[in-house]
């Protein structure tokens, strides 16, 4: 389950670029199917909302910090895997003010879990996440006072799971993909930490 580095850091980059996709004027590509309460990459296509307004000046900021969203017990389940690592390509505050968290070792072909938090208004999120439910097969709750929209499926290439997860509230929408790795907790984590 080992590459060339050089096919790893093209792998990192394509997922790295298909991340800040996540936007809220694109698409968010997984890097093998959907998502669940954990993050990584997925291969399930997704819908594309249109662009949002600029957020109101009272908006919940977008944090900078990928680590101090999660608790300990999400951090301990994520020890020894690297986040933002320089090979997966361009991590942390993107141009457009949305965070991105990617936790994966490039040298591995699937396991990973990565996160983009962006402001995106309401209709807007809305639209996406009922086409994603109504159109992709996601399933969508209200929980914390917020919209959830998940899926799981097979990765196409190897014997695990891939998956991905969405979280809007007051503005804000966390969208995690993931592959072969899943922490229990994560997206309840982050929520606890931008919303509590």
């Amino acid at each position: 389950m080992r590459t060339t580095m050089s096919s790893l850091a093209a792998a990192a980059m394509l997922l790295a670029l298909a991340l800040v996709g996540c936007t809220p004027a694109q698409t968010t590509p997984s890097p093998s199917g959907s998502a669940s309460g954990s993050a990584g990459p997925s291969t399930a296509a997704s819908a594309s909302p249109e662009p949002s307004e600029t957020p109101a000046a009272d908006a919940i900021p977008i944090p900078d910090d990928c680590r101090a969203l999660l608790s300990d017990d999400v951090l301990a389940q994520l020890d020894g895997i690297p986040l933002n690592d320089p090979d997966v390509g361009a991590t942390g505050i993107q141009p457009d003010g949305s965070l991105l968290c990617i936790w994966r070792d490039p040298r591995a072909d699937t396991t990973a879990l990565a996160t983009t938090i962006s402001h995106l208004n309401r209709g807007p999120a809305l639209d996406m996440l009922n086409e994603l439910a109504d159109d992709e097969g996601f399933t969508c709750f209200t929980p914390h006072d917020g919209t959830r929209c998940e899926k799981t499926w097979k990765n196409d290439t190897y014997p695990v799971t891939d998956g991905r997860t969405l979280f809007w509230r007051e503005g804000v929408l966390i969208d995690t993909s993931y592959s072969n790795l899943a922490p229990s907790g994560y997206t309840s984590s982050i929520v606890a930490h931008l919303f509590d």
